[in-house]
């Protein structure tokens, strides 16, 4: 079959690789219809390629049609239409059955210190092939995969793999309090998402923060107020300047390690990304080479006792944070991979509403087949040609 492969820094390329096939009871095949490429991706691209091998496949956003399922998978059958979330797991270990999905107990990558595995996501995930592929083996597919109806196009609900379960929990987190303000770091696709879902559950103010002209047009049509970048000298004064003196009540941080405006850290990470791979890890892994621009921005501006939820991935175990303003200002900080089955319950009858309220089908601005796949890698992490969200079609 014909899939994506990491090659080496912003070197990926489509290739023959071998299909997959069942190798567990637990497990199914499914034929990949859509799968997306996912702004962690794009620390993939650049940052976390020495947890890389060449020929590994990534993606980790699919959804398509069941075409083999081993013998202990009984509710889903081939030719069903299903999505696939992220992370895998198992459904009945003591994390998966308190809704800690992330946690997963059962595929646990004990060796690396790391959470449950994911699809096409380094060897510090478990080194699982990815679904930006013609095919993909489904591990634990007893539980994972998500059924979904035959009507309505693949973007109504690709999403449910990863970026809107993960912007769901990203709003729970933040614990809006009633007649509260939510700030939106970043308005790349989980930042969009977060800010239509909290207008939907009834945030009463929802202040989207970029510097990107497309994005935030896309979120100004959707209703959400928006603080580009580029307009303002001090982003925090701004925020705390547009919410009475306070300051947002609560924030969601979903821009992540590569954040804009932190230019020593950027050059850091340039500099660990030409070490040999040996030497490269424990430096990402240990020493902090996240930019944390972001971070530092949403614990600066939201309110005193308010919430920053963190749905931006990040890497290092040494950032330097504000400790002493955390403290004396009584913040609250909840983050973490997103448990995508605990939220599909509450997501579903949105997706399935034909209005479309979360406006899933009007968020990939690039549908391209699996064969410009490297194209879309390169106009998505340049915020090239409006580029918002890329779909693969294989």
């Amino acid at each position: 079959m014909k899939a994506l492969t990491w090659q080496g820094k912003r070197d990926v390329r489509v290739e023959e690789v071998p299909d997959p096939r069942i190798e567990l009871p637990t497990d199914a095949i499914i034929k990949v219809t859509s799968t997306a490429i996912c702004g962690s991706d794009l620390h993939l691209y650049e940052v976390l390629g020495p947890y890389l091998t060449p020929g590994d496949v990534l993606g980790h956003e699919p959804m398509g049609i069941v075409e083999e399922v081993g013998s202990e998978v009984t509710h889903i059958k081939p030719g069903d239409r299903v999505v696939i979330p992220f992370n895998i797991s198992c459904g009945h270990c003591w994390m998966c059955t308190r809704g800690f999905f992330a946690q997963c107990e059962t595929t646990q990558v004990r060796e690396q210190g790391k959470g449950a595995s994911l699809f096409g996501y380094t060897s510090l995930y478990g080194a699982v092939p990815g679904g930006q592929a013609e095919y993909l083996r489904v591990p634990q597919a007893h539980f994972g995969p998500i059924p979904v109806p035959t009507d309505h196009s693949d973007q109504r609900f690709l999403y449910l793999s990863d970026i809107l379960p993960t912007a769901w929990q990203a709003v729970q987190y933040a614990d809006v309090p009633p007649g509260g303000t939510l700030a939106v770091l970043g308005l790349g696709p989980v930042g969009q998402l977060a800010a239509r879902i909290g207008r939907q559950l009834g945030v009463e103010r929802v202040i989207g923060v970029d510097l990107v002209p497309e994005r935030l047009a896309l979120a100004a049509a959707h209703g959400i107020e928006t603080l580009d970048l580029r307009a303002v000298d001090d982003v925090v004064a701004t925020l705390i300047d547009l919410t009475g003196g306070r300051g947002p009540d609560s924030v969601v941080e979903a821009v992540g390690m590569e954040a804009h405006g932190s230019p020593a850290a950027k050059t850091a990470q340039a500099a660990v990304g030409l070490l040999p791979d040996a030497l490269a890890r424990p430096l990402i892994d240990r020493m902090a080479i996240d930019r944390l621009d972001a971070l530092h921005t949403a614990l600066k501006a939201v309110r005193r006792a308010g919430t920053v939820s963190v749905s931006g991935v990040y890497g290092g175990e040494v950032d330097p944070m504000p400790m002493m303003e955390m403290f004396d200002r009584g913040i609250t900080m909840r983050m973490g991979q997103c448990h995508v089955k605990r939220w599909i319950d509450d997501i579903l009858p949105l997706v399935l509403d034909p209005s479309d309220p979360l406006g899933t089908e009007d968020l990939a601005t690039h549908l391209l087949p699996l064969a410009e796949a490297p194209h879309g890698y390169e106009i998505f992490q340049a915020k090239d040609d409006a580029c918002v969200k890329v779909i693969l079609q294989p």
